[in-house]
């Protein structure tokens, strides 16, 4: 079949072309939806930044929003005589927010970064006050600001029976222990406490109501010179766990233990301070955190010292009142066992019955009686649950002693 012959173009204007509704290409060009785009307009840093400032003047307005809410919450919970701090309610905050955000921002920046907001939410409902093993600069220190944020009110203390014993006397809501290190295994001195004042004395108001996995990184801090180096300050535990690194690099310092590793950066700031004025050589330094070395004007001269990379402590949070189940919980239990038979593989069976899964177990003397212990252990679940309820009930059957320490939302991330 023949077709007509189409038109040539001229150099002239182009002429119209014919109507067909059926065809995109006979569209108006100002109208059509293939037509060649614009080329975009480079974006510029300032446009960036005006579109950022924009962003936060959103932030404002929405963090002061819930903060409105907030201070709601606060009426209400002492209306109705509820603590401000709830660590199973956190716990669901944290997990929500952390599984909305799909990036770029990084889920411990986001989680910081909450976890300061609901410091600030705390203050708003009715202040906080919580204890540590001070001085400042102490790993408890920095556990204290990762996990309650910066705007509660902290008290550093001398010893970790102070922390309990703080709690115990209503002088502070709540106390920040550690317990157990991922090098060093538990920590006695807390043990120890649960065990003389809890299990042994009945302070009985005393409960871990949250824990806390913190990531231990330590630094030599010193304001000298590496090879002049003779005196090396710091907690025992914290020697054990860069024991290699100190054999190696300065096997002929001598180690002097500490109450705390703050302590130490504090004495060496002391220390060095009196060698600067007696024009004498700079030869001591600390382990501690590079926390520790800003409060006290000591310089890192290495970090990460640490034997084992990965290196964690527990802490446990000590409060008055009972938490909640989570949905995610654990319990920690302490007892002295019946002198009998069999008790210990009686009580670790309660459990094992009950599908129950243990995954702390630490024993100490009694202080009672020579070759006698007291354990403790950590078991998946809330006290509330059925399950976790028969397993005690038939674990006390056992003991001559048992008490339950808490019940409190598993830590699932390392600060």
């Amino acid at each position: 079949m023949s077709r007509k012959p189409t038109s040539k173009a001229t150099s002239g204007p182009a002429s119209k072309p014919a109507s067909n509704p059926r065809s995109p290409r006979s569209a108006n060009p100002a109208k059509s939806s293939w037509s060649k785009p614009k080329q975009a307009k480079a974006v510029s840093l300032i446009d960036i930044r005006d579109a950022i400032t924009s962003l936060d003047e959103q932030l404002v307005q929405l963090l002061n929003a819930r903060a409105s809410l907030v201070v709601q919450v606060g009426s209400l919970k002492r209306a109705q005589g509820l603590p401000t701090y709830a660590p199973h309610r956190e716990a669901q905050v944290l997990d929500r927010v952390l599984g909305l955000s799909k990036g770029p921002l990084p889920q411990r920046t986001l989680e910081a970064m909450y976890r300061e907001l609901m410091s600030g939410s705390f203050t708003l409902q009715q202040p906080v006050r919580v204890g540590f093993l001070g001085p400042e600069g102490s790993y408890s220190h920095l556990a204290t600001i990762k996990h309650f944020g910066s705007s509660v009110a902290m008290e550093n203390l001398h010893d970790i029976t102070s922390v309990f014993s703080e709690v115990a006397r209503q002088h502070i809501d709540f106390g920040m222990a550690p317990i157990e290190n991922t090098i060093g295994g538990g920590i006695v001195e807390t043990l120890d406490a649960f065990r003389d004042m809890v299990l042994h004395e009945g302070k009985r108001d005393i409960t871990i109501c949250a824990e806390v996995q913190l990531a231990i990184r330590h630094a030599l801090l010193c304001n000298g010179e590496p090879k002049a180096i003779a005196r090396i300050y710091s907690k025992p535990e914290v020697f054990t766990q860069c024991r290699s690194w100190l054999a190696r690099s300065f096997p002929n310092a001598q180690l002097i233990p500490t109450p705390s590793s703050s302590k130490a950066a504090e004495m060496v700031r002391d220390l060095t301070a009196q060698a600067v004025r007696d024009r004498k050589t700079v030869d001591a330094a600390a382990v501690g955190s590079e926390l520790a070395g800003r409060l006290y004007g000591l310089h890192p001269l290495f970090h990460g010292i640490e034997d084992v990379p990965g290196n964690v402590t527990r802490f446990v949070v000590l409060g008055r009142a009972p938490t909640p189940a989570s949905g995610d919980d654990k319990t920690s239990l302490m007892f002295d066992l019946a002198d009998k038979p069999g008790a210990l593989a009686h009580v670790l069976q309660a459990f094992a019955k009950q599908q129950i899964n243990l995954t702390h177990i630490e024993k100490r003397p009694s202080g009672r009686k020579n070759w006698t212990y007291t354990f403790l252990v950590d078991a998946l679940g809330h006290r509330d649950d059925a399950t976790m309820a028969a397993a005690l009930a038939d674990a006390k059957h056992q003991c001559k002693d048992l008490v339950v320490l808490g019940s409190y939302p598993r830590s699932k991330r390392v600060l």
